[in-house]
């Protein structure tokens, strides 16, 4: 018996688990690796799939789905992440027509996080708090029209034997980040750990052995070296090459990191469109915090090494100082 930790919680895997007859493949990613300001979002999306949905998957092919699917760097942006947010949607409140209606952001985060609001929540200084969670000006952007067509894509993959499940997104907030630093551990070290607790629990939703296709982080090479849930648990290395990883698990399944897995992955490109909605809902809580809940989301901070961001950090110095905002909540340690 291989024995696994997520979290604070072990799970066992017997290791002679049958397989099932459906397959079950996760698609994860990250998003805000590399950011000065606001939250590292990595979100795993899990789909049952059939024989010809693997294949589907394996082969990279969109099939005419390019305009609502794809490479999260080319559809969604700073200023428009109204195709992440209409997939975020429909995948956190259910694909059915008939389906509960999520009628906030907020409700679709409280749907999405793995470690649950109250667990974030619960990390922040009182003064800190508004910083992250205020709510104001927050509201949808994608129209119903959108909402209908992405639903109808996710119809299409359903017919095509990619049904989703369940889709996850793990929130590690800029103080997390900076305690994780002080400790010893970089932020790719904190990426993979958070793939590790979503494959995990995602392995618990399913009830079978996964696959999961994770975005390879950053330049780890060695995984096992560096695994933290996983760490200890019995596998063997199927494939160590610089574009691809990969390790089986007895119990789990197979657990692949892929480079550039978000142009080629249909899952993997549904994680990062997902949690690029997710990082920027939560950014533009943090932008509206300072300059105010009218602005519009193109005009705030994308939390980026870039000159706007830049400009922000220095125009709210003051105010953040006056609110007793820690400076480790509000920026990430360089």
């Amino acid at each position: 018996m291989s024995r696994c930790a997520a979290s604070a919680t072990d799970v066992s895997f017997p290791a002679d688990v049958a397989r099932s007859a459906a397959q079950y493949r996760i698609g994860v990613d990250e998003n805000g690796l590399g950011a000065r300001l606001g939250p590292l979002v990595v979100t795993a999306v899990l789909a049952r799939v059939t024989g010809a949905g693997a294949r589907w998957l394996e082969a990279g092919s969109l099939d005419g789905m390019g305009g609502d699917l794809g490479d999260s760097k080319v559809l969604v942006s700073h200023a428009d992440s109204r195709i992440g947010e209409a997939w975020a949607r429909v995948l956190a409140g259910g694909v059915e027509r008939n389906a509960p209606v999520l009628a906030t952001p907020a409700d679709v985060l409280v749907s999405l996080s793995l470690e649950g609001t109250s667990v974030l929540t619960a990390r922040c200084p009182v003064a800190a708090r508004d910083q992250c969670w205020g709510l104001q000006g927050e509201r949808f952007l994608a129209g119903a029209d959108l909402v209908d067509r992405v639903r109808g894509r996710a119809e299409d993959l359903a017919a095509r034997g990619v049904e989703v499940v369940r889709v996850l997104s793990s929130i590690v907030c800029t103080a997390h980040l900076n305690e994780e630093r002080a400790a010893g551990h970089s932020r790719f070290v904190v990426d993979l750990h958070a793939m590790e607790r979503l494959v995990l629990s995602l392995r618990e939703v399913a009830g079978a052995e996964v696959t999961a296709v994770c975005g390879k982080v950053g330049g780890i090479g060695d995984y096992p070296r560096f695994f933290g849930p996983l760490q200890g648990c019995l596998h063997t290395v199927v494939t160590s090459e610089r574009a691809r990883a990969a390790y089986r698990f007895p119990g789990l399944g197979e657990l692949r990191f892929v480079m550039d897995a978000d142009a080629q992955d249909a899952l993997v490109m549904l994680a990062s469109l997902v949690g690029k909605y997710v990082r920027e809902m939560l950014m533009a809580r943090i932008g509206r915090y300072y300059v105010g809940a009218d602005a519009p989301s193109r005009e705030l901070p994308s939390g980026y090494h870039d000159p706007r961001t830049e400009r922000f950090v220095v125009a709210v110095e003051s105010t953040r100082e006056r609110r007793e905002v820690p400076r480790d909540c509000f920026e990430r340690e360089r």
